[in-house]
């Protein structure tokens, strides 16, 4: 009977796991800032991957990190690779898209500590605030990432980071 009871709380538990991971194959994140600046600096410090390290989340949780600028900086194909936290983060940012002071896109390859493929999009607008930034980032994953991401918050910790990178972002445009 222990046993019956112990097996169904297993497979419910698991049901519900995979429910949850099921909504979690595709993740989708928009943020947005209001930065007190002209347009051309506030697209010009999100073009120039160069600047990154102003403003990068990961750089600030880990000051160790390599990176390197590779391509043409500020032009498509444009691309930041980095190394970090002792070797565990390995992957690079390419810049895909670029339509002047309105849009930027980019895709990630990460390899470490996990592979997969997010992009992060970014529109540039006028407001009475100043220039709005939106970030749109994007993932795909399989069942058993998302698993493991349903397991270990990661949406949350991505929105989380997300928004850093934007204050960052604010923060150093406005300095």
């Amino acid at each position: 009977m222990i046993l019956s009871i112990i097996a169904v709380a297993i497979i419910a538990f698991l049901g519900f796991a995979f429910y949850k991971a099921s909504q979690l194959t595709e993740i989708h994140i928009t943020k947005k800032v209001a930065i007190d600046g002209t347009q051309q600096e506030v697209f010009d410090m999100v073009k120039y991957l160069g600047n990154f390290p102003k403003w990068s989340p990961f750089l600030e949780a880990d000051p160790s990190q390599q990176y390197e600028v590779k391509g043409t900086d500020g032009q498509v194909g444009a691309q930041f690779h980095w190394e970090g936290n002792g070797g565990k983060d390995l992957g690079y940012q390419e810049i895909v898209k670029i339509d002047n002071l309105n849009f930027i896109g980019t895709r990630c390859d990460i390899q470490k500590p996990f592979k997969a493929t997010p992009t992060f999009d970014y529109t540039f607008s006028k407001s009475s605030d100043g220039v709005v930034v939106t970030q749109d980032f994007k993932v795909e994953s399989g069942i058993v990432e998302a698993l493991f991401m349903w397991l270990f918050g990661a949406k949350a910790e991505m929105a989380s980071t997300n928004e850093r990178g934007l204050t960052l972002l604010k923060n150093y445009v406005e300095r």
